[in-house]
């Protein structure tokens, strides 16, 4: 049985209770928050004892902590719960900048623990499918990804809108274009960004085209239009839609250069985190240290992407 604590009560860590349900073996033992309010209603709802401090959580019965907070404080609870022997899983991006997040993946390491971001597109059932139909009917070398997502509808109250808290497109949405780019086509080599900012100093859409080992990606992650959510991925022998929305991927088209068409579709249940979950338990299960398909190395270059992206446009958190 794997014991989970969760620090963080918003709303993917409910999301992430659909999944852990879900799966065999894993239970939900402790919950702490930072708005105590949220605690005992989460508590109320899907069990587990409500803890007081973030300290009393780590050193609670439990294997493992899912950190669901907001991303100014993944490093700060990443590195407490490691230093508690913990094994960790931490919502995306894993810390504000390559800076902070080198620090905590050395911690991991010097304690044999896993830690593992958050990034869930890759462990859904079309994604795995997709990859493994490639290899029997391939679209050639990619040399070209378009992704990119823009969500009008937001509540201007919510947190991806605060400064303070580490949100805008990029860090909130960019995230996931940057796992595309760097999971076809390599580590990134270039990048040009473009991005306008909004009253609350938090870039409001963000452009950003870039260049890999294996070809070139052009992106984009906003608040104030309505983007479609899609992705294109190019070969040489062709071409790859992963219909909205592609981080919660279900359905791909893939066209081929001969005429021919496949068509994917693969539904997912209780929201998908329980596919990522499943990893996670898995890896714990078998002494691994770090995912083979989230590793450290991945998270480092989609940080450092983004890293140059918000250098380019100015745009700086608390700190740096």
């Amino acid at each position: 049985m794997i014991k989970w604590g969760i620090i963080g009560c918003g709303r993917i860590s409910h999301r992430f209770m659909q999944g852990l349900h879900e799966v065999p073996g894993a239970k939900l033992v402790s919950v702490f928050s930072r708005r105590p309010e949220t605690v005992d209603r989460f508590v109320e709802q899907y069990g587990g004892n409500a803890c007081n401090s973030a300290g009393e959580l780590v050193l609670s019965n439990i294997d493992a902590v899912y950190i669901a907070t907001l991303p100014d404080s993944h490093d700060l609870y990443s590195v407490l719960a490691l230093n508690a022997g913990k094994h960790v899983l931490c919502e995306k991006p894993a810390a504000i900048s390559l800076a902070v997040l080198d620090p905590v993946l050395e911690i991991a390491r010097s304690k044999g623990l896993l830690f593992m971001e958050g990034m869930k597109p890759p462990f859904f059932p079309l994604y795995r499918r997709l990859k493994e139909y490639l290899l029997e009917d391939p679209i050639g070398p990619v040399g070209y990804v378009r992704a990119g997502s823009s969500v009008a509808d937001l509540s201007r109250d919510h947190p991806n809108f605060s400064h303070e808290l580490v949100g805008g497109s990029l860090m909130q949405i960019g995230i996931y274009e940057a796992f595309l780019a760097v999971d076809w086509l390599g580590a990134t080599k270039k990048v040009q960004t473009m991005g306008r900012f909004g009253e609350t100093g938090i870039d409001m859409f963000s452009i950003f085209q870039t260049q890999h080992e294996n070809g070139y990606a052009q992106l984009y992650a906003g608040f104030d239009l309505h983007g479609k959510g899609d992705a294109l991925i190019c070969g040489t022998l062709g071409n790859i839609t992963i219909h909205k929305n592609w981080w919660n991927p279900a359905r791909a088209t893939i066209n081929y250069l001969d005429g021919h068409v496949v068509e994917l579709d693969e539904p997912f249940i209780a929201g998908g985190l329980n596919y990522e979950i499943q990893h996670f338990c898995e890896l714990i299960e078998n002494g691994k240290t770090e995912s083979p398909i989230i590793s450290h190395a991945i998270s480092r270059q989609m940080i450092a992407m983004l890293d140059e992206a918000r250098a380019q446009i100015g745009l700086k958190f608390s700190g740096e």
